[in-house]
């Protein structure tokens, strides 16, 4: 199935189409893994498996964790209203805005940058210097003040800042920070000891540079490094530094009820509201972080967690039929696509 995976992949980034690592297990046994291109432009240092990349979006999936085991331990509910949490006074966050609907992005609030509407999030920088946003609450002022798109629970939009306040929510609760209490709670259990939200300001071993191509005539012509793009340390939206590696081990992690209750780990790992249905009649499903994509008659093809930012593009997908675990990251908002297209038809033949 993947014999001849790495000349592809050495294709692509001998063109400068992929830089990046891509690892597929299947349980404890590693069927594929290889690493390609460059971890820095500037010098140029070639990318290693053991590296850290910026996870962009895949980093909910550890905050959605982090306010389950909450849950589990009788400090918060799925129910309960945000606005009773967290601050939110003089906002037009609704008080029947519940931690339920900003996991499963059926909150209806306003994001900063709504991606459903193909607004540039890189955008939101230009008037405010990324460097200025350093802690979950100084996210706040970039969205708390707009116009829902709809009634909390009345619809499903794909929803960054939803996690925001479930940071805060968690920060309020535990009374540590965010980042602290994903590194206590999530990565230590899961064994993610390759794994922590970096300062890209600062050095730090083994982390991979962020970098766009710069195009003339449909020509790469340079290379553009993405520290302007977004605030420089992740947040419960996005933004955590994994390697490939630590990634399979907390999904496996998940599965294994590790980190959950039986109870919420079924949850987490079960559809829970349609997002929309493709052309081609596949359903595409939102759980507590994942997303699950269901063939017409309803059998499920995969679920995954998908990252994208200027700079950074990743994903970690599970195939059930094949059970396979199969993590593609990149350091290009567009390197991780096709690799990740093609491990799915080598798997799911489609």
């Amino acid at each position: 199935m993947f014999s001849d995976l790495d000349g592809w992949l050495r294709a692509r980034a001998d063109a400068n189409l992929f830089s990046g690592v891509v690892l597929v297990r299947h349980g404890a046994e590693q069927v594929f893994a290889g690493a390609y291109g460059w971890a820095s432009r500037r010098w140029p240092i070639p990318v290693r498996m053991e590296m850290r990349f910026d996870t962009a979006s895949i980093t909910k999936l550890f905050t959605s964790v982090a306010a389950l085991q909450l849950v589990d331990r009788g400090l918060l509910s799925l129910d309960a209203s945000i606005t009773g949490l967290v601050d939110l006074a003089g906002t037009t966050i609704s008080d029947a805005v519940t931690i339920r609907h900003l996991l499963l992005h059926t909150s209806g609030i306003a994001d900063d940058a709504d991606e459903e509407a193909d607004e540039d999030y890189e955008a939101l920088w230009i008037d405010k210097p990324c460097y200025s946003v350093t802690e979950t609450r100084h996210f706040l002022p970039q969205f708390v003040h707009k116009p829902p798109n709809f009634a909390p629970g009345e619809g499903c939009r794909y929803c960054n800042v939803g996690y925001i306040l479930v940071g805060l929510a968690i920060e309020e609760i535990t009374g540590a920070s965010y980042r602290d209490q994903v590194r206590r709670a999530v990565f230590g259990p899961a064994g993610m000891s390759g794994s922590d939200f970096y300062d890209r300001r600062e050095p730090a071993p083994d982390v991979v540079e962020g970098w766009e191509p710069v195009t003339e005539d449909g020509r790469i012509t340079g290379w553009r490094q993405n520290i302007f793009s977004y605030p420089p340390i992740g947040s419960p939206d996005g933004g955590a530094h994994v390697t490939a590696a630590d990634l399979v081990r907390f999904l496996q992690a998940v599965r294994a009820g590790e980190l959950l209750s039986p109870e919420l780990t079924g949850q987490f790992l079960t559809p829970q509201v349609r997002h929309h249905v493709a052309d081609d009649g596949l359903e595409l499903w939102h759980s507590f972080g994942l997303a699950f994509v269901r063939y017409p008659d309803g059998t499920l093809r995969n679920f995954f967690k998908e990252g994208v930012n200027p700079g950074v593009s990743g994903i970690i997908n599970h195939y059930p039929t094949a059970g396979l675990d199969a993590v593609v990251l990149s350091n290009s908002s567009e390197g991780a696509w096709e690799p990740v297209a093609e491990i799915r038809r080598r798997v799911t033949g489609s």
